[in-house]
């Protein structure tokens, strides 16, 4: 779960804070080689994959902070956190595959981390990779799990999550049910809640809220990652120096990443990516068969859908949408029907006839537009906006994704009919449709999905 908020500050570097200062930044990162000797690994794929790990590392936390967010106890030196997040080429997308750590795993050959014997390969816990062989027996199992080639590796534990969840000012989430857990100490009641870094942690780690054990945990963590990044670029504070400093200082201080992903990597990434939004984000968990396996001596371990998660590793590879409904030629899902959506748009430009362009447009993909565009009072607007009342904020978002690179813009007292003024960046609308995201056949859900649950 830790892993998003370093997508979080490569999404950032869009921000333009400049390369001396990311160069300080990653000066401070502890370096890592789990590619070294690595042989017979996947053919490469388009776009770039990450292995997001996270572990229970507790060293930096101070005893009080233990105590109150119960992190007693030894750590276990595994993953409590294995996400795939794949970067497509276009820099469009970003789609986030939760690898369960309790997963039927057989290692490949390797020499154990702790007492340097040599190891054949043997079935484990995916969790167990870390423990037996570090970062590169992790990314070597992965390898051979998923047939996915991973070119970076990155590693955080409790510490960085906690210090950026709290320089961010929180992170917003909704819950219809009360959400306990004795062993966490989470205690939620059915609402809406500002989550700051220890109650935060409580959340994501929390196994014991329901039956859904571990599978219901990845929800409620992929449910976070949404609302954080939803947080960092929706809001503008991280456009500030000061606040980029902060954040990225709260989440690299405690990371640890592989030789090769550095000062360019992230400055690169981040600029392709400043259009990333909830919407260009989906997630979803390994499909798993009916049945689990007894691992000897591990217990009982979840098996993965043969075919189902070989589909999810394929679309990886071959850099094409997780959902089944995504491809980039079908209309993107949202959660308002545009139909029910009533559409003011305005000319921000000198482009005569722009206004009447955009109208028909969002008509045709079923928005119920005025059909009567008008100027706006500015006409320099370089950025296309969606201006919203924040009692309609759902709409808003089901509007901003048939509007690629549009901006949210809150405007108290609005009312019900949402503007458009159109920018001169406006190049096309792309179709959307309301539906259910249940009825995807791998239970994918776009960041702006992600609701009240």
């Amino acid at each position: 779960m830790r892993a998003v908020t370093t997508l979080s500050v490569v999404v950032l570097a869009s921000a333009g804070i400049g390369h001396a200062v990311v160069t300080s930044l990653d000066s401070g990162i502890d370096r890592v080689d789990p590619f070294r000797d690595m042989k017979n690994r996947p053919e490469a794929g388009h776009g770039m994959n990450i292995l997001l790990v996270g572990t229970d590392g507790r060293e930096k936390i101070g005893t009080e902070e233990r105590r109150k967010y119960r992190l007693g106890g030894a750590p276990c030196n595994c993953t409590d956190t294995v996400m795939i997040v794949h970067i497509s080429e276009d820099r469009e997308r970003a789609s986030v595959v939760s690898l369960p750590r309790d997963s039927y795993a057989m290692t490949p050959p390797h020499t154990d981390r702790v007492s340097g014997e040599e190891h054949e390969g043997h079935p484990v816990k995916l969790n167990a990779a870390y423990a037996e062989g570090g970062p590169q027996l992790t990314v070597r199992t992965v390898e051979k799990m998923t047939r996915v080639k991973i070119d970076h590796y990155l590693e955080l534990d409790f510490t960085s999550f906690m210090k950026t969840v709290d320089v961010v000012g929180g992170v917003e989430l909704c819950t219809t049910e009360p959400l306990k857990d004795s062993h966490t100490g989470l205690d939620l009641p059915a609402g809406r809640h500002t989550l700051r870094g220890g109650e935060a942690l409580r959340y994501v780690r929390a196994r014991h809220v329901d039956g859904a054990s571990d599978l219901g945990r990845m929800k409620r963590q992929q449910r976070f990652m949404a609302a954080l990044v939803d947080r960092a670029t929706s809001s503008g504070m991280l456009l500030n120096p000061m606040k980029f400093r902060d954040v990225t200082r709260a989440v690299l201080g405690s990371v640890r990443a592989d030789k090769g992903f550095g000062t360019d990597e992230l400055l690169d990434l981040g600029r392709a990516m400043r259009n990333f939004s909830p919407s260009s984000s989906e997630f979803t968990t390994v499909p798993l068969a009916r049945t689990g396996v007894t691992v000897k001596g591990l217990g009982s371990a979840l098996k993965w859908h043969p075919e189902k998660s070989q589909r999810i590793f394929e679309a990886l590879r071959e850099d094409k949408p997780l959902s089944t409904h995504s491809s980039p030629d079908a209309a993107l899902r949202v959660p308002v029907d545009p139909r029910q959506i009533r559409v003011q748009v305005e000319n921000g430009t000198g482009i005569q006839g722009l206004g009447r362009r955009v109208d028909a447009a969002l008509a045709a993909t079923g928005f119920n537009t005025t059909r009567a565009p008008a100027n706006a009072a500015d006409h320099s607007v370089r950025r296309t906006v969606v201006a919203h009342d924040p009692r309609w904020d759902r709409s808003a978002k089901s509007l901003a994704a048939a509007l690629p690179g549009s901006e949210l813009r809150a405007v108290k007292g609005q009312g019900a009919t949402l503007k458009v003024i159109a920018g001169s960046d406006f190049e096309k609308v792309r179709k959307v449709r309301a539906e259910d995201p249940g009825k995807d056949e791998f239970g994918v859900v776009r960041g702006d999905e992600v609701e009240c649950s």
